[in-house]
């Protein structure tokens, strides 16, 4: 259970609050107008933004000032941050040692994850050889790696075209699921809310709501999400 208790994000004059708990194992869905927090909630919760109050818990520990590489989190970013002078092996491998010191049960895993994620043989490649949705791939493989019960996705698959991001989200949904992590998921379209969430946090106005049932409140939204939506 990941608890946010009366968190204040603040930068510059911009400031977002939540106050929520999102229940393990759910698929979450944030949306709402550009700059209104939606990235800036996941980096708060991913320990790349600091909380200017309140506290961050999961499963009752206080990981409010834990450091980011030791939180039971992981983070897919917008661009996948993926090293063009590393292999796709080498990426995925800084998920489990950023020194790259890795042992053979390491690469066991870099192995395993790479062929869940459909990049088997592609180990030696740079990122400059894969296609996008490669990339997105290899990002999502080093998030696997990590093997942590939170992953936060922050439009990764944004750039991708419609059908390969459908199948990005599939393989993410897939994953999520077999593996029971919870997943917070910024993104526009409300047709990847319908394809993979079970609730949605709308964050607007300076505030993240509590997460709501997706399908009925896209059936019936308040008027603010109404006015978002179109």
């Amino acid at each position: 259970m990941l608890t946010l208790e009366g968190i204040e994000i603040a930068q510059g004059d911009f400031l977002l609050a939540a106050d929520f708990t999102i229940a393990p194992g759910r698929k979450t869905a944030v949306i709402g107008p550009s700059g209104a927090g939606k990235s800036t909630l996941l980096g708060a919760l991913g320990g790349f933004i600091p909380l200017r109050a309140g506290r961050l818990e999961w499963e009752g520990r206080d990981i409010t000032q834990v450091p980011q590489g030791q939180r039971p989190i992981a983070m897919l970013f917008q661009d996948n941050n993926l090293f063009p002078h590393l292999s796709v092996a080498q990426n995925v491998g800084l998920g489990i040692r950023p020194d790259l010191k890795l042992t053979a049960d390491d690469k066991a895993s870099i192995a395993l994850a790479l062929d869940r994620v459909g990049l088997q043989g592609m180990e030696a490649r740079t990122p400059g050889a894969l296609s996008g949705g490669q990339q997105s791939r290899a990002a999502l493989a080093r998030v696997l790696v990590q093997d942590r019960p939170v992953i936060l996705l922050d439009e990764p698959f944004a750039a991708l075209g419609p059908a390969l991001r459908q199948e990005m989200l599939d393989l993410v949904n897939g994953l999520a699921t077999e593996t029971g992590a919870t997943l917070l998921m910024v993104t526009h379209d409300p047709a990847d809310v319908r394809r993979i969430a079970d609730d949605v946090i709308f964050v607007e106005g300076g505030r993240a709501a509590a997460p709501q049932p997706a399908k009925a409140l896209l059936e019936d939204p308040p008027p603010a999400l109404r006015a978002y939506l179109g």
